[in-house]
């Protein structure tokens, strides 16, 4: 069948042309105000579209649009929200310097907005407030990802309670994408071999504020079938598609960006996914400068950035043998390595034959720079990784941390907004990076907050109702039941909520523990506790699943349908009316298995109060004035004993703590204390957790270094790399001539505080002179467990004297700590283009 194909776009009347531009970027995504232009077009229509702007302007009437293109009030507020728009892309920003050189940021998922579901979890909802924050902050950043036909899916529950799950197709012509084409108006696109085939990939923009997300779609006629499936689904298929789409991502994104006339100088892996960039930044630079693959790596080494999300070894993505060797060894020849050196890449141990290759340890190897998403995860992901860099302590293993954060205008509801507007002024919106703004706090009354808060509240119960009553109507149940959804929760009961991925880690079921003290207290009619679950089970996590069926199952059982509930189909919406309208919001993970998780700091920033495990964000953000902590931090070998001991705690605090205060009421019928809770949580997470703090911290820590490097490499074409490259080859060749000869120092078996303590250390050099080498003397306490320093310190030591290759180190320190010290000496490269010393089997210890 020949079809020949066009695209349609609605008639606007002149006046409302700027409607078309707005619905385009997703700046109208966190500025209600924007939205509110298409809901009061047609708010039926708004709701058809499922809440799609571009959408919205394709359903309403042309006679709907006529009427308000001569409406003057409507007429006021789009010039108002399209003015401010101009002004926000227009206006000055935190960053000010070049933006010729940019930072790539790869992520598999974005979660951005409702109206663009390519998104599963809290990956893309932290990659989308990345993007936001990076546009506000005007940072010289660019996106990459791909464009999912079908997204993520859909869940349905049936009758039993059981998920099931539909895919949707995405209609990119009614979405916020747009093609990128040439100046003949052609498609841009780019090609990657994939085993002997290449797949071309079309690749489309999606505008957020004033930078681009750029995303690769394969679904083209140019591809067979099964290629152009690689887009089809997010985490869908079989690790062949993951291996495949995990190509596309790295290196077709790189290729994409050149195709696009855009310079990915320093690039940011979110995740191990798209870790193949930097083979592809290497095989660019051995193409262009006739570099070896060691020259080239350190070209790109000190300009590569990874963030890892997973705190525990098995979620780390690997691949088998066989499938790398089906896909990369022709890259051998490229490269101009053996195959065992490729797979070492992806091996913590490089000689174990039977290891797989991990993503996540490629891109550790060939970034700089590395971090985990909150303080205790980076502490966890050192221990996870630390047989990288054997015999570093663990406190030196170079993964840092930069805890999460959200992006405060897409995740403060708009009532809420609107009274921190007025109460912080224009300074607020104007300058995100001033966090200092949310000390006005106390400027709010108590009773303009928890009006506010009451609203939504209200807001969440009505909008629950409703989607009860969709779930009742589509699993066929009777007339009666379904208007038991009517009667289902209370707007003025205290309302706990649990929201996110159900994992059994996770552990969405722990309140259900003892079903008699649940039970009595949401039966309670004086101090009314209901509970809104939500959330998805991964399509192949069977125990996932039946932790959502367990739910639905109590719930009926007991006979408390109207205050335990649960709610299908966890996306961004039902996102934003849970953080916004809860009381409570409850986190129950395994500990130290959450890495960071973020929707608890979006409640606090809307005043709901957080009762969690320490464990990610929280074990470094919980004070005992902004919420609840279950537990002390404590970790468990038998998980049994956990739960029990855990759920007790929860079940003490609620009864103890959190309940009568939440109803304890003056006069006013205001609950103060609790308000006051309320406030101090809004100010310390609404500083501490924002991504703006998020986005200068990768800024100064990452960013900017990482851009300094490449500029720095370019200017003697890359002749730093080159000097680095070489000196590495020589201390793989001669590092094992290196020995600490001898080590000598003053020290009697008792010292005073305040003595100086002299150590000396011969050491055979070899071929090395003292500027090759970086020699520490390494001190502290002695452990009385291990026997090992603790808390050590590390000081340069000096060479002073020759005796042929035998050189005498010395240094002279004070003694400060008392107790059980010692000290030895270690050696380590030294280089001026080392961004840091910790180089992999490169460390020697007395």
């Amino acid at each position: 069948m020949n079809i020949s194909t066009y695209t349609v776009k609605p008639k606007l009347p002149d006046a409302l042309k700027p409607l078309e531009e707005i619905a385009r970027n997703l700046w109208l995504s966190w500025n209600f105000d924007a939205i509110q232009l298409f809901i009061r077009l047609d708010y039926d229509v708004w709701l058809q579209s499922q809440q799609s702007p571009i959408r919205t302007l394709g359903m309403v009437s042309q006679e709907r649009l006529a009427a308000a293109a001569e409406d003057d009030s409507y007429l006021a507020a789009l010039n108002e929200v399209y003015s401010r728009f101009l002004r926000y892309k227009r206006g000055e920003t935190w960053y000010q310097g070049t933006r010729k050189d940019v930072v790539a940021y790869f992520s598999m998922e974005y979660g951005m907005d409702v109206s663009l579901p390519i998104y599963s979890g809290g990956l893309g909802i932290l990659s989308g407030d990345h993007m936001k924050t990076a546009s506000d902050m005007g940072l010289p950043l660019v996106g990459i990802g791909l464009l999912y036909r079908q997204g993520y899916f859909k869940q349905v529950l049936n009758a039993d309670g059981f998920q099931q799950e539909s895919y949707p197709e995405n209609d990119w012509y009614n979405m916020p994408v747009e093609r990128k084409v040439n100046k003949d108006d052609e498609p841009i696109k780019i090609t990657v071999d994939l085993a002997g085939r290449n797949v071309v990939a079309q690749i489309w923009e999606v505008k957020v504020g004033r930078i681009s997300l750029y995303l690769l779609d394969t679904n083209i006629d140019e591809n067979a079938p099964d290629l152009r499936n690689i887009t089809a689904a997010l985490y869908g298929g079989d690790k062949e598609t993951r291996i495949q789409q995990e190509i596309l991502l790295g290196i077709g994104g790189i290729r994409a960006l050149r195709a696009l006339g855009i310079n990915p100088a320093a690039t940011h892996m979110n995740e191990g996914h798209s870790a193949f960039l930097g083979l592809e930044r290497i095989r660019e630079i051995m193409m262009e400068k006739g570099f070896t693959f060691d020259e080239a790596k350190e070209v790109v080494w000190p300009t590569n950035i990874f963030t890892t999300h997973t705190p525990v070894p098995a979620g780390n993505e690997r691949f088998d043998i066989g499938l790398m060797e089906k896909y990369f060894r022709s890259w051998l020849t490229i490269l101009g390595i053996s195959w065992k050196d490729f797979l070492s890449l992806g091996r913590v141990h490089p000689d174990d034959d039977h290891e797989t290759y991990c993503m996540t340890v490629l891109a550790i190897k060939l970034a700089a720079y590395a971090n985990g998403v909150a303080r205790l995860h980076g502490l966890v992901s050192r221990e996870m990784w630390k047989g990288l860099w054997p015999g570093l302590p663990l406190d030196e293993v170079p993964i840092g941390h930069v805890t999460n954060g959200v992006h405060p205008r897409t995740w403060v509801s708009n009532n809420m907004l609107d009274l921190l507007d007025r109460y912080f002024g224009p300074h607020f919106d104007e300058e995100p990076t001033d966090l200092a703004i949310w000390d006005r706090m106390d400027r709010i009354s108590d009773e303009e907050l928890w009006r506010t808060h009451e609203r939504r509240r209200e807001r969440l119960v009505a909008f629950a109702r409703d989607r009860i009553r969709q779930y009742i109507t589509h699993t066929g149940a009777v007339e009666r039941r379904i208007q038991q959804a009517e009667d289902a929760l209370s707007p003025y009961a205290l309302t706990l909520a649990f929201a996110r991925r159900f994992a059994t880690y996770k552990r969405g079921n722990l309140l259900l523990r003892d079903p008699e003290r649940l039970l009595r207290l949401v039966r309670d009619s004086e101090r009314p506790v209901q509970l809104i679950f939500a959330g998805k089970a991964h399509p192949m996590d069977m125990p996932g699943k039946e932790l959502i069926r367990e739910i639905i199952h109590f719930a009926g059982k007991y006979d408390v349908t109207s205050r335990i509930v649960f709610l299908e189909n966890y996306d961004m919406t039902v996102a934003r009316y849970l953080t916004s309208g809860a009381d409570v919001w409850l986190n129950t993970p395994r500990r130290p298995l959450e890495a960071s998780g973020t929707s608890g700091m979006k409640a606090a920033m809307n005043g709901v109060l957080n009762c969690s495990i320490l464990d990610g964000w929280w074990d470094e953000a919980y004070a005992p004035d902004v919420g609840w902590a279950i537990g002390h931090g404590e970790q468990y070998e038998d998980t049994q004993m956990q739960d029990d001991v855990e759920s007790r705690a929860l079940y003490d605090l609620l009864e103890r703590d959190i309940i009568p205060l939440f109803y304890q009421r003056g006069r006013d019928g205001l609950p103060r204390e609790w308000i006051k809770r309320m406030k101090a949580s809004m100010r310390a997470i609404g500083q501490s957790m924002s991504s703006h703090r998020m986005l200068i911290d990768y800024s100064n820590h990452f960013y900017f270094p990482a851009l300094e490097n490449y500029r720095r490499l370019c200017k003697d074409e890359y002749a730093e790399s080159k000097s680095l490259a070489a000196y590495f080859a020589k201390l793989r060749q001669s590092w094992e001539g290196l020995r600490i000869v001898k080590l000598e120092s003053n020290a009697k078996p008792i010292m005073q505080r305040g003595d100086s303590l002299t150590v000396t250390a011969s050491i055979e050099m070899g071929s090395f002179t003292p500027d090759e080498l970086l020699v520490e003397l390494y001190h502290g306490s002695i452990s009385n467990q291990t026997g090992s320093l603790e808390n050590a310190r590390r000081t340069v030591m000096k060479a002073l004297t020759r005796e042929g290759t035998c050189y005498q180190y010395q240094v002279e320190i004070e003694c400060v700590d008392t107790g059980f010290q010692g000290h030895t000496v270690r050696i380590m490269p030294k280089h001026d283009a080392l961004v840091h010393p910790y180089r992999s089997g490169f460390i020697k210890w007395a």
